[in-house]
């Protein structure tokens, strides 16, 4: 007499909610950069905290809520940790990662030691940041793996502003790469819920922070402000900041007829 042998389902994505009214970056006195807080007593709280956790201990990926899109996030320094968020996605590993910081300081650890930021993007950094642009940097491939820049020489960077994200990445205090949280060639996802029904039904990543519908909705805009020998800016790619909007940033102190932006 022959059993009949069952297939277990595969185990599905864990979904916590977020509230961002439980995040509170601030600025204390003497201190140059804002520190981030969140209520200890919030669901929030437990939510970050075991993202943190899924991060370090079993190197993601897992699903962010940013101002842009749902991202899919590993932490950029681990090259095993990022090289999931390629199988996960069916990506092009020819396809670069964009890495998100929590802060300035968080951006100048991932830099070259010798490198001083041009006041073209100090000027974005003032005006755009935290916010959807993704501004081009020299990599140092001892700080950031090559699977991230897809062996080029630039890394793309940006500081999300959606509480959530920002949070996560002060808690854990780890830089996270994160390309849109879609399978290969399916829209990018706005929802919590978009990301359920193409990644979480079938438990390809272990949680998803569902920090409420993405008030952007598109890509950040991505930036190169250091290949061109006379220092003007390129946009590689359009989004969330308008070249209008950059030149208005960046036109200050600008002799008449210049066009930093092209």
């Amino acid at each position: 007499m022959s059993s009949k042998v069952t297939e277990k389902p595969a185990p599905q994505s864990q979904i916590l909610q977020c509230n961002a009214a439980d995040i509170l970056f601030e600025r204390s006195t003497g201190l140059e950069e804002e520190i981030c807080v969140i209520d200890p007593a919030s669901h929030t709280y437990e939510a970050i905290e075991r993202a943190s956790s899924i991060l370090k201990k079993d190197r993601g990926p897992l699903v962010i809520p940013t101002e842009t899109v749902y991202g899919l996030a590993a932490a950029a320094t681990d090259s095993s940790a990022t090289e999931k968020i390629f199988t996960t996605k069916g990506r092009p590993a020819d396809n670069p990662l964009i890495v998100h910081v929590s802060s300035r300081s968080m951006l100048t650890s991932l830099l070259p030691p010798s490198y001083s930021i041009p006041s073209s993007y100090e000027r974005l950094i003032k005006a755009f940041w935290p916010g959807p642009l993704t501004l081009l940097f020299p990599a140092d491939p001892s700080k950031i793996p090559s699977i991230v820049t897809a062996g080029q020489k630039t890394v793309a960077i940006r500081m999300p502003s959606h509480p959530v994200a920002r949070a996560l990445i002060a808690f854990s205090q780890t830089p996270l790469a994160a390309p849109s949280a879609n399978s290969s060639g399916r829209p990018s996802p706005t929802k919590a819920e978009h990301v359920w029904d193409d990644l979480g039904k079938s438990g390809k990543v272990p949680l998803i922070l569902d920090g409420g519908p993405c008030n952007v909705g598109v890509e950040s805009t991505v930036v190169d402000g250091i290949s061109a020998e006379d220092g003007s800016i390129r946009v590689l790619r359009p989004g969330g900041v308008t070249v209008e909007d950059m030149k208005a940033a960046l036109s200050e102190g600008l002799a008449p007829g210049e066009t930093p932006v092209k």
